[in-house]
């Protein structure tokens, strides 16, 4: 059962129409992407609430200082005014790059030392920092979510253009890249959210978010075409090959997350939340695919 009363950040985003609709119930929102919304802070009646915090710069743009100002200073605003409003619980969405950029022998696990590579990962990272120090030796409960990428239907950034690259009619060389990514559908990860916001268990804890069976490039970009009803097209590159061409103009970031493997162990949020990622890659595929037509027509 979710708490009687709930205060969401970042409600209108991709994460948080999905947490208003699985949440079944009204709550209160935060604007933290308007000039006033330190006021509407100070003027929010935090007694006894649960906090989602949504809301945060995107790692697609933004400089050191903006990604500081966006996701770190917002953070610890909104936990010390929670803490000193008397809210029960703040429940924080953070990212799998807290952890790091790609995984190799094993998947990432919520008790691994965080090792965030770029500006957003740090800014992050140290959200989480502001968020337990603002937390200490208060009754406010906080509980930490990192997720890896997100998808679903309308769904941005990387994926989406990943998505119109497939709705072409050019041969894609990833038929060779047999990586292992994790992913999550918006409305498992709202679900998850939920959970973390009513569950004793949750207080304190980092859980790590993402269905139980990872996805390589190639699996990927095959169902994209797939469910476009194109066909697969798709030749053999080695990785090392696609990342040096990557390099030279300037994407060698990007074309990692296509060659590299981000696998995450979800096991504790599954023990301890009872929870299970319930929604597959190929219907998250067309849940995707489904949106971008309609949007197309």
């Amino acid at each position: 059962m979710a708490p009687d009363r709930v205060i969401v950040t970042g409600s209108t985003g991709f994460v948080g129409r999905s947490f208003s609709a699985q949440l079944g119930r009204p709550f209160a929102a935060l604007h933290f992407g308007v000039a006033g919304w330190r006021a509407e802070l100070e003027a929010t009646d935090f007694t006894r609430a649960t906090v989602i915090h949504l809301a945060g710069r995107a790692h697609r743009s933004g400089t050191r200082e903006e990604f500081s100002a966006d996701n770190v200073e917002k953070a610890r605003a909104l936990a010390q005014r929670a803490a000193a409003g008397g809210a029960r619980r703040l429940v924080f969405l953070s990212t799998i790059k807290v952890n790091g950029e790609e995984t190799h022998a094993r998947p990432f696990m919520p008790e691994d030392t965080p090792s965030p590579v770029d500006d957003y990962g740090r800014s992050k990272c140290a959200a989480e920092q502001a968020i337990a120090e603002a937390a200490a030796g208060s009754a406010l409960e906080y509980t930490i979510v990192r997720a890896p990428l997100v998808y679903g239907a309308g769904v941005s950034g990387n994926l989406f253009a990943l998505l119109r690259l497939a709705d072409s009619a050019l041969p894609l060389p990833f038929a060779a890249i047999d990586n292992r990514r994790s992913f999550l559908h918006v409305d498992d990860l709202a679900r998850l959210l939920i959970a973390c916001a009513a569950s004793p268990r949750a207080a304190g804890r980092v859980y790590l978010a993402a269905h139980r069976a990872p996805a390589s490039t190639a699996r990927l970009v095959s169902l994209m075409r797939e469910k476009l009803e194109r066909p697969a097209r798709l030749f053999a590159v080695p990785g090392p090959v696609l990342e040096a061409a990557a390099t030279l103009v300037g994407q060698r970031g990007r074309m990692r997350r296509l060659t590299r493997s981000l696998e995450v162990d979800p096991a504790r949020a599954e023990a301890e939340l009872d929870w299970t990622a319930q929604v597959s890659l190929e219907a998250a595929v067309e849940d995707m695919v489904s949106a971008y037509r309609a949007e197309a027509a």
